[in-house]
């Protein structure tokens, strides 16, 4: 089973450079031509970052504050 994962890992991070290399260069064309694409883009991984570390955080803190009793 372990095996089976790591084929699964490898398939997507050859995908995932796939679609980086996609988004890079669409982002980079629309800002040599004066576009906001690439701001909006860094938003938004930003925005989509942000949510798994702060889910993390308060099952964190739950978990302390559990303890803490």
């Amino acid at each position: 089973m372990k095996k089976f994962y790591l084929f699964l890992l490898l398939i997507q991070s050859f995908w995932l450079k796939g679609q980086c290399a996609m988004c890079k260069a669409t982002a980079e064309s629309n800002a040599d031509n004066g576009g906001t694409l690439a701001e909006g883009l860094n938003e938004g991984i930003l925005y989509l970052m942000a949510f798994p570390y702060l889910i993390l955080g308060a099952i964190a803190f739950a978990w302390w504050r559990h303890d803490k009793k």
